[in-house]
């Protein structure tokens, strides 16, 4: 397995809506660029792409499930930050399993188990 399994999968940036604090959104002096996000509330915005069917967040380059990147990674919103914190150790969660069997992949597996 590689040393992170999410740089080839993306299926979480694919499969699920995306609310986040107004406070990380640029338009009020957060770091997610205004052009990628929309402002729903007084307190919350969501990532433009995730409320379609099929989700895909404007923000997510690449295949899904081949070759992916964020385009805002060093800015993303905390959902974000905080999905599969175990991915990038090749260990998958119900959410993350959920995402990548909605994408045709394989559940993520600790390197070397059967």
């Amino acid at each position: 397995m590689s040393a992170n399994a999410c740089l080839a999968c993306g299926a979480c940036c694919a499969s699920f809506r995306v609310d986040f604090d107004r406070d990380e959104w640029a338009g009020a002096g957060g770091g997610v660029p205004e052009t990628l996000a929309d402002e729903l509330t007084g307190r919350i915005c969501r990532m433009r792409g995730t409320d379609r069917t099929p989700p895909r967040c404007a923000a997510l380059v690449g295949r899904v499930g081949v070759q992916v990147s964020c385009a805002i990674h060093e800015w993303r919103p905390s959902p974000c930050r905080e999905f599969g914190l175990r991915a990038a150790l090749g260990i998958g969660d119900e959410a993350c399993d959920a995402a990548r069997r909605r994408h045709g992949l394989a559940p993520l597996e600790l390197a070397g188990a059967a």
